[in-house]
């Protein structure tokens, strides 16, 4: 809590001063109800993987930074982590769906992580979207093959980038901080982006997904799936500069670090349910499922359980999106379970979803890649943006493309058990004639 990447904020002081940030002319100015902070120009959006790996030779925090990135620890194994990799596409549907309303949306009931999105731009209903994208983006980068999370790959690439916008993050609010107390309570809320913070990101993002997120939809990864995961995870949280000796070193370790988290650290305030509703809001009647705001109020509830929901302010939705949300996970369980018993099946639908994930997530962000910049620059207001009722979509559209799917499926299994049902009764009464007629 009050222990963080202290390397990371170093480096990141040494290449402001190898290339100091120029604030372009275009760039948000923050507000601070008062005057500008004259002594902490917003940086203008760079690159600074690429300056790292420029000026990594020129100073010896640099240096020290990259080589730990370039050199690979002994604990990694490179095969175990290309299964780990596949284990998200093996499960692509059930991912997607935990990570979001799951991970990311359960995520907003830690007090201490949303009074630090709240400072950086918030989930406000008008960037969540965006910002749920660039997180999807990462990682796609990071699953994508081993090549990409080996030094120079996009992966590698990408997680470095976030390792240094948190210390910018941080950075910024500590100064913010330490000329008006009052702005960021370091007493009670810690470090922004601190090392317990990072752990329960990764937690979030790995331990949470295979014991929590999987198990409601239906899915129970095999023993040798969590332990490849886990390792991908580690290996990620490493390059995060993430302390990783203690927690991922198992899925038993993992697992307790996880629930001991979830005790402590979950207690949803005024602006959990702020920015939780803003989630919904900026997905509803949006490319690619056009959920309804009742359909994703559902999967809210069934992914974090009804009191966590109420508690984040998400209304209860209706039964009957939750009977499609239930139809929903009848399928993931048929596919993923078919597939996984499947090697050939398995292997061509793992390719094929890479592409076509990252395709998609192209599309949606109009050819835009995720460079992970300093967007919002924090200043001493905080942004509460609320979400509303969101976006109301398509003119007309009726029952959004996911939900119709989930309901072709309800009807499917419906008609399959009535027939059985039928077939069943029928059976059992040509029995009971011929019993009767046994002695004629």
């Amino acid at each position: 809590m009050f222990t963080y990447d202290v390397l990371a904020t170093e480096a990141l002081d040494r290449l402001d001063e190898l290339s100091p940030p120029t604030p372009k002319s275009d760039e948000p100015k923050p507000s601070t109800g008062e005057t500008t902070d004259n002594e902490n120009p917003p940086p203008c959006h760079r690159d600074l993987y690429a300056l790292l790996e420029q000026h990594h030779h020129q100073d010896a925090t640099l240096t020290g930074l990259w080589t730990d990135l370039t050199t690979t620890p002994s604990w990694v194994s490179w095969p175990q982590l290309a299964r780990g990799q596949k284990v998200f596409y093996r499960y692509a549907g059930p991912s997607v769906v935990a990570l979001t309303f799951h991970s990311l949306l359960g995520g907003m009931g830690s007090r201490r992580v949303v009074e630090t999105l709240s400072r950086t731009g918030g989930f406000g209903v008008h960037i969540a979207r965006r910002r749920l994208l660039e997180t999807f983006h990462h990682i796609l980068d990071i699953t994508r093959d081993l090549p990409s999370i080996q030094p120079g790959g996009d992966g590698f690439r990408s997680s470095i980038r976030v390792r240094l916008l948190h210390a910018s993050v941080r950075r910024r609010i500590l100064r913010l901080a330490g000329t008006n107390p009052s702005y960021f309570d370091i007493s009670t809320l810690g470090i922004p982006i601190s090392d317990l913070d990072s752990i329960a990101t990764i937690l979030t993002f790995s331990s949470t997904l295979l014991h929590i997120g999987f198990p409601r939809q239906g899915i129970i990864p095999t023993q040798a799936e969590e332990a490849d995961y886990l390792a991908l995870w580690r290996y990620i949280a490493h390059l995060l500069g993430t302390p990783t000796h203690s927690f991922l070193r198992s899925p038993t370790l993992a697992k307790a670090a996880m629930e001991s988290l979830l005790l402590s650290e979950i207690t949803p305030t005024l602006t959990s349910q702020r920015l939780a509703n803003n989630i919904i809001a900026a997905l509803q009647n949006t490319p690619p499922a056009y959920a309804s705001a009742n359909f994703l109020r559902a999967e809210a509830y069934w992914l974090n359980g009804a009191q966590l929901a109420k508690a984040l302010g998400i209304p209860r939705p209706p039964w009957y999106h939750t009977l499609l949300v239930a139809g929903q996970c009848g399928l993931f369980l048929g596919l993923c379970y078919a597939k996984r018993a499947v090697p050939g099946w398995d292997e061509a639908s793992i390719a094929r979803l890479r592409v076509r994930m990252r395709e998609l997530t192209l599309e949606l962000t109009e050819g835009r890649e995720a460079t992970h910049g300093f967007r919002h620059v924090p200043g001493l207001e905080v942004k509460e943006e609320e979400g509303g009722g969101g976006r109301e979509g398509r003119k007309g559209m009726g029952v959004g493309a996911v939900e119709q799917r989930n309901l072709n499926v309800l009807l499917v299994v419906a008609a399959l058990v009535g027939g059985m049902a039928w077939f069943v009764l029928r059976s059992v009464g040509a029995f009971r004639l011929l019993w009767s007629l046994r002695g004629v």
